[in-house]
């Protein structure tokens, strides 16, 4: 009792978790990209995390299969990111996103790495066509929560640039 947390380090992060338009697949791609070109050491892995889905009015807990990269070396070493997607109601599938950033990577350099890896990804993150609104339910909050997370990293979410890369 009374022991300081002076002499232990204890790694500061925070975990920024977003609903998006994209599957898994195109996420992970898009990090190992930027990874790539930046010489970082990445190592990929799987976890599963549980999900509620509901069937006519009861919510049923279901496990859906994470997909993941972490950064193991240089500027980012810390920085992850987990996907997974699940069919929360009868139909359409939804993607979430979940970055955890390590305190001395949080700031301009967070904000240049998310617009860099929004840029990568074959559509806007935080759009979902009429159908697929329709599909997973329209009134779902993850919409907006989509948009609301997007926007307090600093971006404007009324416009999305694409970047293309030399393989296309």
């Amino acid at each position: 009792m009374g022991e300081g947390l002076e002499d232990g380090s204890i790694r500061l992060e925070r975990t920024l978790e977003i609903p998006v338009s994209i599957v898994p697949t195109e996420a992970i791609r898009a990090m190992r990209l930027i990874g790539e070109r930046r010489g970082w050491m990445m190592r990929r892995f799987e976890d599963a995390t549980l999900v509620h889905r509901w069937a006519i009015i009861v919510p049923l807990a279901k496990r859906a299969r994470v997909l993941g990269l972490v950064v193991e070396d240089g500027g980012a070493e810390g920085l992850s990111l987990s996907t997974w997607s699940y069919v929360p109601g009868s139909a359409g599938r939804i993607s979430f996103v979940s970055f955890r950033i390590p305190e001395w990577f949080d700031g301009q350099e967070w904000q240049d790495f998310l617009m860099e890896w929004s840029s990568l990804l074959p559509r806007c993150p935080w759009k979902w066509s009429f159908m697929e609104r329709s599909m997973i339910g329209a009134l779902l909050p993850e919409f907006r929560n989509s948009r609301k997370a997007f926007s307090k990293e600093g971006f404007d979410t009324k416009s999305w640039n694409r970047a293309l890369d030399e393989s296309e």
